[in-house]
This record gives structure tokens, sequence and C-alpha cells, in this order.
């Protein structure tokens, strides 16, 4: 029977499949469905050092084969979900990332530095897609000095493994994981959004401006997943367009230790578990014993 743990900064993973951030919520919020026990590890909604407000509405726009959000980063705080929100995961003894981002350098350090270590928190994974206030709004994760600083100073104020979220708006991405791998990041969370936007030819408006995801953003996503993974002796967690179990495979195929399922949880809220259980079917059915046998096996 193909056996789904993985090993993961030093911790075993009952499996290797997450939810991408800000996909469920707080939490709590899919326990009426299936529950976080069900993934190998929940993924934070992004966390700010203080609350943050995010953008007026429309926030969300369904395409016809994806969708584009742009939320904002909305969220309640570091501290009110430490409050609030983690004994949750504590008790129902749920490793987690924490997704964590800001809008200077120096917000981002001292968001690292006042997460305390805990057995519950596998890693902490920073969403390098935000734009710095101080460079004219320019994505932190488009230039490899830029990421080299932050990751360096970050990694300098935490104990606790330390993933960088990357985003597609590069030439290189190679060099810029290869930065961050220099800066003594932990692990790669691959890829981010696409930027988007929407025309209402009936209101002859841009109602949203935002992140595309869904299935578009797969083949950029696994042709990074797949790069990076060779160059790169760090754990690659894959996102990007996984609506089911064959796409979560071909990540796995192509280098990643682990995946993030987030659009299609909103296509079908039991997308994740569906995705579970089929993942370990594939392995039976093709004799393989563990997740282990697949990961990176794609040739070219």
């Amino acid at each position: 029977m193909g056996n789904l743990s993985i090993e993961l900064f030093g911790r075993t993973l009952k499996n290797p499949v997450m939810n991408a951030s800000g996909t469920l919520g707080y939490g709590k919020e899919i326990e009426p469905l299936w529950g976080v026990k069900t993934l190998g590890a929940y993924v934070t909604k992004g966390l700010s050092l203080k609350p943050h407000h995010g953008n007026p509405t429309p926030r969300v726009w369904e395409e016809k084969q994806g969708m584009v959000n742009s939320i904002g980063l909305q969220n309640i705080g570091i501290e009110r979900f430490f409050k609030e929100y983690f004994p949750f995961f504590k008790q129902k003894k749920t490793p987690i990332i924490i997704n964590f981002f800001g809008f200077t350098e120096e917000e981002y350090i001292e968001c690292a530095r006042c997460i305390k270590p805990d057995k519950y928190i596998l890693a902490l994974e920073m969403n390098l897609s935000c734009p710095n206030i101080k460079r004219g709004g320019m994505s932190f994760g488009k230039e490899e000095n830029t990421v080299y600083n932050i990751v360096r100073h970050v990694k300098a104020v935490t104990k606790i493994p330390l993933i960088a979220k990357l985003t597609p708006e590069v030439k290189n991405i190679v060099g810029i994981a290869g930065s961050a791998y220099e800066a003594g990041i932990d692990g790669l969370t691959l890829l981010n959004t696409m930027p988007a936007a929407v025309v209402d030819i009936e209101g002859k408006s841009i109602p949203i401006k935002g992140g595309l995801s869904g299935p578009p953003l797969k083949p950029i996503a696994l042709k990074a997943v797949h790069e990076v993974s060779k160059a790169i002796p760090v754990p690659v967690i894959g996102v990007g367009g996984i609506m089911n179990h064959t796409d979560a495979i071909s990540f796995f195929m192509a280098g990643a230790r682990a995946i993030q399922i987030g659009t299609a949880t909103f296509v079908d809220p039991y997308t994740i578990p569906k995705t579970i259980k089929n993942i370990k079917k594939y392995l039976d059915r093709h004799g393989y014993s563990k997740i282990e046998d697949i990961i990176g096996i794609a040739n070219g």
C-alpha cells in the first residue's frame, strides 16, 4: 500500500498535501466539511504585523479557466491569529505553515521575530510578491539582490524553518531561487499568482486587477518546480493550477516534495480530500510503495 508520509524540515507529515495560503480562511471554516486534520499541514492566510483592511470589492472574479483575486492581503494580524486561532490547530494536532508578509523589509523582519517556535509550527512562508513601498511598489521578489537581502535579514531573527514563496514575474526563476538559497532559505514555494485584469464591456470599466490562479498557471509552475528542484538543494513546494490528483502527481514527478491546492477548492470544496485519496490509489495501482518513489522522476 502506498505510503503518503513525507519528511519535510525535519518533521514527518502524514501526507504531502496542503492548502494554498488564503484559500481556507483561518482553518475553522472548512471544519463542517472535512477538517484540517486531513491535511499534511495547513498554510495560513497571509498574516502581517498589524491587521490589514485589504481592497474594496469586487475582490474575486471568475474566469473561464481560472480566477482573478484582489483580496489585497486582508488579515487579522499575527497577534490576533495566535490568540484566537492557533490553539485550534494545537487541539487538532495539525502542523501549520505561517504565511506572512510586509510592505517594508523591517515589517518582514519584525513579523518573523515575533513568531516564537512551537512544535506545531512547521515553517514560515515569506510572500515575496508583496509591493515594497520604499521602492515605488516593486515586488520584493523580482530582483536577486533584494531577495538575498530580505531572506538573509529575516533568517537572522528566527529559528523556525523559512520558506520563500516566489513570484512568476521574473526572467530567471532559478536565479531568484539561488539568491534565496545563498541567503539561507530552507525551502521554496513555487509559484504565486500571475498579475491579471478584467474588463467589464457593459460597464466599460476594469472592475478588478489582481492575481490569476487556476489551470492557466499550472504549466508555468511546473516548469519552475522542475528547473528549481534540479538546481537548488532545498525542498520545493509546488502550487499553481492543481485541480485533481493527476495535476498533483505531475508536480511530484517534476520535483516537488509537497503541493498546495487553492483555486480548485472554490470549484469543489472536497478537492483536497479527494486528491489525497486518489494519489494513494495511483501509487497502489502503479506499484509504488511510497510517495518518495515518484518525486523528481520525470525526465527532460
